[in-house]
């Protein structure tokens, strides 16, 4: 099973599974496809946007296990 963490680059997580794009776009992060986004680690994204990065982590690694089953 694929595992992020917050230091796993936007850009690799959209090449480890795309369909994550929606429950980023859906938290704000509208600009997945500029090229200093695909740069920026999870815990550097959520930062900006006011997250918190372990609760981001959680809910995607929830969501590739889930796929995965």
């Amino acid at each position: 099973m694929a595992q992020i963490t917050k230091e796993t680059m936007i850009g690799e997580l959209l090449n480890i599974d795309a369909d994550v794009a929606p429950i980023l776009l859906n938290i704000g992060m509208h600009c997945l496809g500029c090229p200093s986004s695909q740069m920026e680690t999870i815990a550097e994204a959520a930062m900006v946007h006011g997250l918190d990065p372990d609760d981001l982590v959680s809910t995607i690694n929830n969501f590739l296990a889930s796929k995965e089953a």
